[in-house]
């Protein structure tokens, strides 16, 4: 029978409940008794022992919090009793740290099915981007969005479109009684899985982006907004990009230009640049449809070709996090990282707000000196800013957070490093900054969804791997993002968001290196064109990150 509790670390003094504890119970966990007075949630913790005020609540390991007032052994931590807290860090303290990497030989040989570019890396999708330098050019974006999906067989299907249809029709013949009984969708209808034909067969889609930047703000946020375009144009997912400019904001054309130049010297894929102000909107549009359908055309001729692992570069992404995120599936992440690491890929731990209290560990681990500094540089600058404007790393954990489980910064943050195994790290990025080592790499964002997402990104990740224990919808306009569930009762109530399972770990049915191995096949074949849920659903969230205060 599966285990009721977990302790996670030898020397913590707290207990996760894996299943929901009645007031009262009498419990035996490792040879010791608890009374558990008060009732303890699934994915909630209890205490060890008596914990004075002030006292220490250890977790993972690490320092997690302190005590607000006595909590009684057996009696459950709240925000009502704990306040986060966490160790202090430094590069000057670094500790020698040594790393036993996972064997791999049944890997070696493994390959994907990926597109390859002139620099060498391997896009595991091939897309077209469409980006406008400034948020004017949204509309004209978006009508081009239209066209080409439409046009092309890349748009999402119209069952919402033919619902209101038929509420229409229904409602004017005065029939609202059969609109109320009828059926609402559980899952799509069968009409709405039939593929449509697409003319260009190499052509995964036609991605287009806006935000609401490029003018207006600081000159340093319309800079940053050409380094994130500069990124998503070297990326090894696409394969030619269009580019709309109103011609007079901030972000300039030559910005762009020098970003892209500066990642990439060899730049060579198509790029199509169009001025509004240089003529009228029709000319501007019908150009910029003309080149972008004659670049389709060229990209058409990419083919899938088998790549080695050693070409993944994965991105590691939790959000929606619950209780059981660092137990199942944020370690599942580390030990595919490990094995990504081991066979000569890249790995993107990113989320620095949710790197609190772990921060002198990833110190420990970074393989130089230089590296370690630019970690904690970083670190220390980001929370300064958010201390600055009266917020605070501590402020990180959401509502829905809190209620699962995640009580303090440092337990979510102590859970989430888990994406990260154990592997030494190779490199830290900061935000647009591109990965070009193998290994592990810390890359600097918010611990917002999509702004993390859009910057792993940019650091070059063709895929992302993101764990959740309450179900997040997330995805990107290039890179898929799979979800990875923390338990099963997810996966199977939002099975159209989730793609893989790390419940088996909780139920003890399979270990965090089998569920590791399983995700790793699942990620080859999302890799060779295997379509994530995100992608069925057309989920491309891109929100850049303006450098102010995010967590």
């Amino acid at each position: 029978m599966a285990s009721q509790f977990l302790k996670v670390h030898p020397s913590d003094n707290v207990i996760v409940a894996l299943r929901d504890q009645p007031a009262g119970a009498d419990v035996t966990y490792e040879g010791n008794h608890y009374h558990l007075q008060y009732g303890v949630s699934a994915k909630h913790k209890f205490v060890t022992e008596d914990i004075d005020t002030g006292g220490a609540i250890i977790m993972y390991g690490v320092l997690v919090g302190r005590a607000t007032q006595p909590i009684k052994k057996g009696e459950p931590i709240t925000t009502f009793n704990l306040k986060h807290d966490a160790h202090d860090y430094s590069t000057a303290n670094r500790q020698p740290y040594t790393y036993v990497q996972p064997d791999v030989t049944k890997w070696q040989n493994r390959t994907f099915r990926g597109y390859h570019r002139e620099d060498g890396r391997v896009g595991t999708y091939n897309y077209w981007l469409v980006v406008p330098l400034v948020f004017c050019e949204n509309r004209n974006v978006l009508i081009m969005k239209d066209a080409f999906e439409r046009e092309l067989g890349y748009a999402q299907t119209d069952i919402y479109r033919d619902q209101v249809r038929e509420f229409l029709h229904l409602y004017q013949q005065g029939d609202l009684r059969t609109i109320r009984n009828l059926e609402t969708f559980v899952d799509a209808p069968v009409q709405a899985k039939k593929k449509p034909e697409r003319p260009f067969k190499n052509v995964d889609g036609v991605k287009f982006l806006t935000h609401e930047g490029g003018c207006g703000g600081t000159r340093l946020d319309a800079n940053t907004l050409c380094s994130l375009f500069a990124a998503y144009a070297v990326h090894p997912n696409v394969a030619g990009i269009t580019v709309l400019s109103l011609g007079c904001q901030n972000s300039e054309l030559k910005t762009l230009e020098d970003e892209i130049r500066k990642r990439d010297p060899h730049f060579n894929k198509p790029f199509f640049a169009f001025e509004h102000q240089k003529g009228t909107e029709y000319s501007l549009m019908s150009g910029a449809i003309k080149e972008t359908f004659m670049g389709l055309t060229k990209i058409n001729e990419f083919e899938r070709s088998e790549a080695p692992l050693s070409k993944l570069s994965v991105g590691l992404k939790c959000g929606g996090s619950d209780g059981f995120s660092g137990i199942s599936a944020n370690p599942v992440l580390g030990h595919l990282s490990d094995l990504v690491v081991g066979l000569g890929g890249q790995t993107l731990l990113a989320e620095f707000p949710e790197l609190n209290g772990v921060e002198q560990e990833l110190l420990n681990r970074c393989v130089t000196e230089e590296k370690a500094a630019k970690f904690e540089k970083l670190m220390r600058d980001y929370a300064g800013k958010a201390e600055a404007v009266g917020s605070a790393f501590a402020f990180n954990p959401s509502p829905g957070n809190i209620k699962d489980g995640l009580i303090t910064d440092a337990i979510k943050s102590a859970g989430a490093a888990k994406k990260g195994g154990n592997a030494y790290v190779s490199d830290v990025l900061n935000y647009t900054e591109r990965a070009t080592e193998s290994g592990l790499h810390l890359v600097c964002t918010p611990g917002n969804d999509v702004e993390a997402t859009t910057g792993q990104t940019a650091a070059g990740a063709n895929i992302i791997l993101f764990t959740t224990g309450l179900g997040t919808p997330t995805g990107n306009p290039i890179c898929p993002v799979a979800k990875v569930a923390t338990n099963s009762a997810l996966a199977q109530r939002m099975p159209d968001v989730i793609d893989f399972d790390c419940g088996p770990v909780v139920d003890g049915t399979q270990t965090i290196e089998q569920n590791a191995e399983a995700l790793l096949e699942y990620v080859i074949k999302v890799a060779s064109g295997e379509l994530t849920k995100a992608q069925q659903l057309g989920q491309d969230d891109f929100i850049p990150w303006k450098r102010g205060v995010s967590l």
